[in-house]
């Protein structure tokens, strides 16, 4: 991210640059800045948008090869094109010796490092990869923004909210635009505030569904589950979520065995080391057997609804007493 930012600030651009990794906001935040510094403004003649996996490499090659109209530049933006993992050996070959005149801007969220094109980026250009952030680096980065409308937040209750938000910084920085609004003329951003306004996200709730059938609180994990249903969440997909938490929990608690650190579970499962401690303190309160176990069951629970044994809804409730 360093090196893009001096690129801008020199006004000495690379051929290509990669832009990859989890976090939406910040590849979407240095696309942009890259746009502005090498297109200039409104330059719709030079400037190139391809997205998806359909594009044919051999016109985005001829495109490059064209000379740009009255500027120094064509730019050709490339957004989600699966390159990075297969296809992308022709547009390899041709950033070994680009125009000179045409710069590439890539924007994927998973890459091969061992393909082609990775490397062929890495030598003509830079990739920056993107990752999700840190709990203090959010922290700071969340105070910050709304410092710009005035507003101050304490630690703890930065920390209450993204509990409710989780770790994307879309979804943050939506939360901090309801909290500016609702705030209004008061300076201070207070718990009360946070509880008003900021969306829990389903994921969270399946925490908390999950922390209760750890302490066997049968009648708080049954109302969760009902709450998911009032906010029209299809069973089926709390099924899978419920599914995908306790097969999280199973393979931090692991990791965990064999005497791996936060980060690096966290990294193993693709997630924060502060959402990996998470994980850790509520695999704790199950036996590895009794997480298998569950995971069986969210199995069985899917093939009975599949089969007409019984409707979704019900095969959730039967799941969550099953196992508590």
């Amino acid at each position: 991210m360093k090196q893009i930012n001096e690129d801008i600030k020199q006004g000495n651009f690379r051929h290509a640059y990669l832009l990859y990794g989890e976090e939406r906001y910040l590849r979407r935040q240095y696309r942009e800045r890259l746009q502005k510094a090498l297109c200039g403004d409104g330059d719709t003649m030079n400037t190139h948008f391809y997205e998806g996996k359909n594009m044919v490499v051999g016109e985005i090659i001829d495109l490059a090869e064209t000379l740009p109209f009255l500027a120094e530049r064509r730019v050709i933006f490339i957004a989600n094109s699966g390159l990075f993992k297969s296809g992308g050996e022709q547009l390899a070959e041709y950033l070994a010796a680009p125009c000179e005149t045409a710069f590439l801007v890539f924007t994927e969220s998973e890459v091969d490092k061992r393909s082609k094109l990775f490397k062929a980026v890495q030598s003509k250009g830079y990739a920056a990869e993107f990752a999700v952030q840190d709990e203090k680096t959010l922290m700071r980065w969340a105070a910050g923004v709304l410092a710009k409308d005035n507003k101050r937040i304490t630690e703890s209750t930065v920390q209450l909210l993204l509990s409710k938000t989780g770790t994307d910084m879309d979804n943050i920085q939506m939360e901090l635009e309801k909290l500016v609004c609702y705030c209004m003329d008061r300076e201070v951003v207070t718990d009360a505030d946070v509880e008003a306004v900021c969306t829990t996200r389903i994921g969270n709730h399946i925490f908390d569904m999950i922390n209760a059938i750890a302490d066997r609180q049968q009648k708080r994990a049954l109302d969760l589950y009902y709450d998911l249903l009032a906010l029209k969440e299809p069973p089926m997909r709390i099924l899978f979520l419920i599914a995908r938490q306790c097969n999280m929990l199973l393979q931090a608690k692991e990791l965990k065995s064999r005497g791996y650190d936060n980060r690096t579970v966290g990294s193993r499962l693709g997630v924060a080391p502060f959402i990996a401690s998470k994980y850790l303190n509520q695999a704790a309160k199950f036996k590895a057997a009794a997480l298998r176990t569950a995971v069986e069951r969210c199995v069985e629970a899917e093939e009975a609804v599949k089969t007409g044994r019984m409707n979704d809804v019900m095969s959730v409730e039967i799941l969550i007493l099953s196992v508590l």
